[in-house]
């Protein structure tokens, strides 16, 4: 056998700490510090295949590095959403589900709540363009209908290869080319990655003079 995986390296640097980071009594920001990771991954993977995609990798590693990236953006929207709604004296924590739109207008609703500032609302919406122009070109992929009242179905498109109902996703049933630009993957996701941490960090650290933080 060759061990454990769940397991100490003899070499510290070749070992993964898992709550090194995160720990009780702040669940906000451990969300955020594993948005930071699913994020991370997704570049990394990215720019690997920019090192060195003569093996095509990337035709495959797409499905994590998007699945990563999607998931980040959840996470780091739902630590927002719950912050907000601490500040609003509101007794919800994130609204559930993985349907990133619908999260991200509940945010945006909470924001706005919120943040009666002219120039406050400004900046907000300033560092949120690059996901809200993102969240736009996705579900104009996974969305055909473009209707935001309808049950989103379509999230799964980077888990699997079919929906729920058994039907393709748009890469598949599609007969010409879906593809991804690399360097733009991982440009934008920088920018929303960096932007999102600190709008959430913003909001986190407000909401820890909130009583009922932990």
């Amino acid at each position: 056998m060759d061990g454990k995986i769940f397991s100490y390296n003899e070499d510290i640097d070749k070992t993964a700490y898992m709550n090194w980071r995160t720990k009780q009594n702040q669940p906000i920001h451990d969300m955020m510090i594993l948005a930071d990771g699913y994020m991370k991954a997704a570049i990394i993977l990215a720019q690997d295949c920019l090192q060195n995609n003569v093996d095509k990798k990337a035709d495959v590693v797409v499905f994590p590095m998007l699945f990563s990236a999607n998931h980040a953006i959840e996470l780091y929207l739902k630590s927002i959403n719950w912050s907000l709604n601490m500040l609003l004296n509101m007794k919800e924590t994130f609204c559930g589900g993985h349907d990133i739109r619908q999260i991200w207008n509940t945010v945006k609703k909470r924001m706005i709540s919120f943040e009666t500032d002219k120039e406050q609302r400004e900046q907000f919406k300033e560092m949120t363009e690059d996901l809200e122009n993102y969240i736009s070109e996705l579900y104009d992929k996974i969305d055909k209908d473009h209707n935001a009242n309808t049950k989103m179905k379509n999230m799964d498109f980077s888990r699997y290869p079919f929906n729920t109902n058994d039907k393709y996703h748009f890469y598949i049933e599609n007969c010409g080319n879906e593809v991804v630009d690399l360097e733009r993957f991982v440009k934008v996701f920088k920018k929303i990655d960096y932007n999102l941490s600190c709008v959430a960090g913003y909001y986190e650290d407000m909401a820890m003079f909130v009583p009922d933080y932990d």
